[in-house]
């Protein structure tokens, strides 16, 4: 299947793609670093050195934690992640509609092996 891939180079430097944006959807699903590393198949050092960039790469946090435990602890998407989820997705259905066309005769002409 051809499909579009999106990567934002944001103004600082920072960049914002389809790896970060999973790592943020399952955060919010899943209520956990660990859980959703788990359920990505990545390891939780990455998940953390991810969290940490995209925080650093905005001007307010896009993930809370707390600590405490399974029965206490846990992370969520702040406002502002919630907002960069909902950007991002925007931008993706935007390019998705307007390069369709092209998309699709790309796809005409792939090889397939």
């Amino acid at each position: 299947m051809t499909a579009l891939s999106i990567r934002i180079n944001l103004a600082n430097g920072g960049k914002l793609g389809p790896g970060k944006i999973a790592l943020l959807k399952t955060i919010d699903s899943e209520g956990s670093i660990r859980k959703a590393a788990a359920s990505l198949s990545m390891s939780y050092p990455r998940a953390l050195k991810l969290i940490e960039e995209l925080n650093r790469d905005f001007a307010a946090p896009v993930i809370a934690s707390t600590h405490g435990g399974a029965e206490r602890g846990g992370s969520h998407l702040t406002s502002t992640g919630a907002d960069v989820l909902t950007l991002y997705n925007q931008a993706v259905e935007a390019a998705a509609s307007s390069t369709g066309p092209a998309l699709e005769a790309l796809a005409a002409i792939t090889a397939s092996n």
